[in-house]
């Protein structure tokens, strides 16, 4: 099934981005990022940028928007006959000459797993703004259950913190 992204959550001040590779089927159906109840995604947003699960969606939003951090998907479109990353297929990816064109202040690029990571690599690294550093972090997907939440929150505040220096 050929399924699409949402457009980005981002004000034009943001310094950090974090990419995901694309929406699950649950978020989809939602039409809000990262909406499966088992993905730690918004714990580890409350954790670090006080945008966790525990507030009403739009609520989040505004949060991450305070705190100058962008939610995107590396693609805007591709073919997954359900959530896992492993089966996508006929990637189609995001404008992000355009996207860093319109967001300058962008220093701090978190990717949310590998796929992410390597759709990025192909895709999106050579539009990176001047200056700005990427770290691939582990997946927020509950299918990624290696690790616990509070590893994913360490993980993820160290792979962040780090890109600050």
């Amino acid at each position: 099934m050929r399924v699409e992204s949402f457009p980005p959550i981002a004000a034009p001040d943001a310094e950090i981005l974090i990419l995901g590779s694309m929406p699950g089927a649950a978020s989809l159906a939602a039409g809000q990022y990262y909406a499966h109840p088992r993905n730690a995604f918004w714990p580890v947003m409350g954790a670090l940028f006080g945008a966790g699960p525990e507030l009403a969606y739009a609520q989040r939003v505004r949060a991450l928007i305070a705190a100058r951090v962008a939610v995107w998907d590396v693609l805007s479109a591709c073919v997954r006959p359900g959530s896992l990353d492993a089966d996508i297929t006929e990637e189609a990816p995001n404008d992000f000459a355009a996207f860093f064109a319109a967001h300058p202040r962008i220093r701090r690029i978190g990717l949310n797993g590998g796929k992410a990571a390597a759709v990025f690599r192909r895709h999106g690294a050579a539009h990176m703004p001047a200056g700005a550093g990427m770290a691939v972090l582990p997946s927020t997907s509950p299918a990624h259950a290696a690790l616990s939440l509070q590893a994913k929150q360490a993980a993820w505040r160290a792979g962040l913190l780090r890109l600050n220096s």
